[in-house]
């Protein structure tokens, strides 16, 4: 059994994202790994994903259109009785952003890219 149903990728980098879904699919941890290039999208399958299917969120700040802030404050109004784990995956390296998601009741970490199966264990 996987530790988790489902994990989501929200980047607008599609290179982040096949690279990342890789590592990812090899750690064998999901029965699916999504990957999504606009934030709203992801919301979108969120909505249609069962409230007990087990997922992982793993989020990039800075995007166009819907930044990782904005879907962090639109799920927290949608979602508030999903349990998924969001991570933030960034290339931000600015202390302010770490402590902004440590104002998220529902950010449970904050990972500097690239993703690696060590920092990615770190979040299991």
């Amino acid at each position: 059994m996987h530790s988790f149903y489902s994990i989501i990728l929200i980047d607008d980098d599609p290179i982040n994202n096949l690279i990342n879904k890789r590592l990812i699919s090899k750690m064998n941890l999901a029965d699916q790994v999504e990957e999504f290039l606009e934030a709203e999208k992801a919301l979108e399958r969120i909505q249609r994903l069962h409230i007990e299917e087990n997922t992982l969120i793993l989020l990039d700040i800075n995007m166009p259109v819907m930044n990782g802030w904005d879907f962090l404050n639109e799920y927290l109004k949608v979602f508030q009785d999903r349990k998924d784990r969001i991570v933030m995956l960034s290339s931000s390296i600015n202390f302010q952003d770490r402590q902004k998601a440590k104002q998220y009741s529902c950010v449970e970490g904050f990972i500097e890219k690239p993703l690696t199966p060590d920092k990615f264990k770190i979040i299991l």
